[in-house]
C-alpha cells in the first residue's frame, strides 16, 4: 500500500502537483474501486488542478464540465441536430417512408451531438471527466448526474442505455455553496482540501517557479499565511500566490519587506477594500535569522 501511494505521489509531482498522504490514497482508492472523487473546499486550494495533474499523470485526455446555475441536459449531455435533422426529413419526403422509419432514421447517433458528459461514455479511450462547481447547480441537474456516477451509462429516450466503453475517472468538485444531496455523495469518495501550511505553500512555489530562492519562497507563505487570517472579500488563492511570488522574480526582489508588499499586493488582492485593510493590519515578514557566529 505505502508503495503505491509514494507511486502516485511522485506520479503527481512529476504532473506538476504536490500531493500529501490523505490526497494519494483517495486517488489510488479512486482507481481501485472505479469511483468517483468529490473535491471540497475553499475557492483556489487547487481542486480543479488535482483532477488536471491526474490526468496528466496518466497521459489521458480531460473532459471539463464547467458548471453553472441554469445549466441543462442539452448543454451537459446532449443535444440533437434539428437542422441537419430538418435537411434529412426534406430530403426524404419524396420517399414512400412512413413516420415510424423516419423518426428512426433521424433519432439514431448520426443526428446526435455530444456534450462532456455523453462524450466521456462514448470515448474511444478511457478519459478524466471534470465536473468543475457542482454546488452551482440544482438538485434536478444533480438526480441525472446519478446513473452516471454510480453505473458509469446514460439513458437517451431516444435511444436508449449507452455503457462506457471505458470507465471515466471522475472528479466533481464543489466550493460548499449549498448542500449537495446525499445520493450524490454516497456515490463518490470524499476529499476536503483547505489552503496548503506555510511549509506546503513554499513546496508548491518552489515547484512552479524553479527561479524562486528559498529564503523568498518562505517569507512569501508565511505572509500568505497572515493575508489570508482577515477578513477579506476574496481570499488569495493558491494561483494568485504563485503570480505574487513570480512577480517578486521579475522585479528582482530578494527579500520581501512591508514595503514590496505593500507596492505588490494589487497582484494578491483583487478589492480595493481588502487591500486598504492589508496594508493597514500586514507587519513585515519575520526578518531571516542568520546563524551565530562563534
Amino acid at each position: 500500500m505505502l508503495k503505491e501511494l509514494e507511486h502516485i505521489k511522485q506520479g503527481m509531482l512529476d504532473a506538476g502537483y504536490i500531493c500529501d498522504d490523505n490526497a494519494a490514497t483517495v486517488l489510488f482508492l479512486a482507481q481501485a474501486l472505479s469511483k468517483p472523487v468529490l473535491v471540497e473546499g475553499p475557492a483556489g486550494v487547487g481542486k480543479t488542478s488535482i483532477a488536471q495533474a491526474f490526468s496528466n499523470m496518466k497521459n489521458i485526455p480531460l473532459v471539463r464540465l464547467q458548471c453553472y446555475e441554469g445549466i441543462d441536459e442539452a448543454k451537459a449531455m446532449y443535444e440533437w441536430n434539428y437542422k441537419k435533422q430538418l435537411l434529412h426529413i426534406q430530403a426524404v419526403s419524396n420517399q414512400s417512408l412512413n413516420v415510424t422509419e423516419v423518426e428512426k432514421q433521424i433519432f439514431s447517433e448520426e443526428f446526435l451531438l455530444t456534450r462532456p458528459l455523453l462524450q466521456v461514455i462514448t470515448s474511444e479511450t478511457q478519459t478524466c471527466l471534470l465536473i468543475d462547481e457542482i454546488d452551482k447547480v440544482d438538485f434536478e441537474f444533480e438526480a441525472m448526474l446519478l446513473e452516471l456516477l454510480s453505473e458509469f451509462q446514460i439513458t437517451l429516450p431516444e435511444l436508449g442505455t449507452i455503457k462506457a466503453r471505458h470507465i471515466p475517472y471522475v472528479f466533481l468538485t464543489s466550493n460548499a455553496t449549498r448542500e449537495l444531496s446525499e445520493a450524490l455523495k454516497r456515490r463518490c469518495l470524499f476529499l476536503y482540501l483547505d489552503f496548503p501550511s506555510p511549509a506546503m505553500e513554499e513546496s508548491i512555489l518552489r515547484l512552479k517557479i524553479p527561479a524562486l530562492k528559498q529564503d523568498l519562497a518562505r517569507q512569501v507563505a508565511e505572509s500568505l499565511q497572515e493575508i489570508r487570517k482577515l477578513e477579506l472579500k476574496k481570499t488569495p488563492s493558491i494561483a494568485e500566490s504563485i503570480d505574487w511570488a513570480l512577480a517578486l522574480v521579475s522585479m528582482g526582489i530578494m527579500e520581501l519587506d512591508r514595503q514590496v508588499i505593500v507596492k505588490t499586493l494589487n497582484v494578491l488582492l483583487k478589492y480595493q477594500e481588502d487591500i486598504d485593510l492589508a496594508k493597514a493590519r500586514i507587519p513585515g515578514p519575520a526578518p531571516r535569522v542568520s546563524p551565530m557566529v562563534q
